[in-house]
């Protein structure tokens, strides 16, 4: 989800199933005082949460964000829901950065990837 120029592009790994994900799909508002600060924040806390496995992000140009968790079982999701820091900027989410959102939790049942030698 980071917004950092110099990492390098590469998408979660695929996991043995099952697992979960949660696919959080914004549209920005035009206010984003402290969102920077708040979105690296939240990065490095959901990776102290037992069972998170990664995350990916992409942003078009025309402002859709598209957020990717991706959590061993539903207590590691449960447990990232409901942590009181992410409940807060969840909270200031709502009240100025987003001009919509939706959100899909999904349970993976299949998972595979490549990558070119």
């Amino acid at each position: 989800m980071s917004d950092h120029p110099e990492a390098p592009v590469t998408p979660v790994e695929a996991y043995e199933p099952p697992y979960y994900v949660a696919v959080f799909t914004t549209v920005r508002a035009q206010e984003q005082s402290g969102y920077s600060e708040a979105n690296a924040c939240m990065e490095a806390l959901v990776k102290d949460v037992p069972g998170f496995l990664g995350m990916d992000h992409a942003q078009t140009p025309g402002g859709l964000g598209i957020t990717v968790g991706y959590f061993r079982d539903a207590d590691a999701l449960t447990e990232w829901r409901t942590n009181a820091e992410h409940r807060a900027a969840q909270q200031r989410g709502k009240a100025e950065w987003y001009q919509s959102y939706t959100l899909h939790v999904a349970k993976v049942e299949r998972s595979h990837g490549f990558v070119r030698a």
